[in-house]
């Protein structure tokens, strides 16, 4: 490993290593190309993580892990830092009238859920056999290149599909977000009414060619059912804000070399 390029980091005399940053990289997204942006953004993160475990440490206080999840808890170093922004950190009350400015801003935001009014051909294959999957997506595209385009012409292209819903044309109804696996779901949000995907669709459940005839706007959602989320909203953004600054002071009064907590 080239220590010019991805040397050490050292926060306060705390030596931070190229080879624990590599790591903390894989959990960081880059742009084709350039790996250095996510070895930058593990060094920051790293550095983060110093400066607060060493302030944790500064200030007595003492781990103590809660479980997040059934037999899952917080590492002591989690619970660290938990601690510690919990008693150096404080935000002031959100207030009513900032409650409706967020709201006032564009009421139409906060919908009930869209429906999608769908049908689609399933070629079904284990995607996880290269040999299925390759003789499944021959014959999705094969059909595909049948098609016209029209809802009679996808009804009759059904009948070769390998879903029960192939006896009604491909007709799968309306389906809301959640009512189906993601890869489906992500692609009918891409999909303009009468529109029809251009090319198969892989799922667990093998290639989809799929039609959106539909969609349902949700309704928009009076300020009393909305006002809940909004003031969640608002104050996950306040401790955000209190937790850059927070940092912020700390990296002011450190040493540290080789990461700079600038935006990446």
């Amino acid at each position: 490993m080239n220590k010019a390029l991805f040397p050490d980091v050292v926060v306060n005399g705390e030596t931070i290593s190229s080879a624990a940053i590599a790591a903390e990289a894989q959990n960081h997204t880059a742009p084709r190309g350039k790996p250095g942006m996510a070895w930058r953004k593990a060094a920051q993160a790293l550095t983060i993580r110093a400066l607060l475990l060493q302030e944790a440490k500064r200030r007595g206080l003492a781990p103590d892990p809660v479980e997040l999840a059934p037999g899952r808890f917080e590492t002591e170093d989690e619970a660290l830092i938990r601690a510690l922004l919990d008693e150096a950190l404080s935000i002031a009350p959100i207030t009513e009238e900032a409650i409706l400015a967020e709201w006032a801003k564009d009421p139409e935001r906060f919908r009930s859920a869209p429906l999608w009014d769908v049908s689609h051909i399933l070629c079904a294959c284990d995607p996880r056999n290269e040999k299925e999957r390759a003789v499944a997506e021959t014959r999705a595209k094969a059909i595909l290149g049948r098609l016209d385009g029209d809802a009679k012409g996808f009804a009759e292209a059904a009948s070769e599909s390998d879903c029960g819903s192939k006896t009604s044309g491909g007709y799968l109804g309306q389906l809301g977000p959640g009512d189906t696996v993601p890869e489906f779901e992500a692609t009918l949000r891409t999909l303009p009414d009468a529109g029809m995907t251009q090319t198969p669709v892989l799922s667990r459940h093998g290639w989809h060619i799929i039609r959106l005839n539909a969609t349902a706007l949700g309704q928009v959602l009076p300020y009393d059912i909305v006002r809940p989320k909004i003031v969640q909203a608002l104050e996950k953004a306040a401790w955000a804000r209190a937790s850059r600054e927070f940092i912020e002071n700390l990296a002011q009064g450190a040493q540290i070399r080789g990461a700079s907590l600038e935006p990446i």
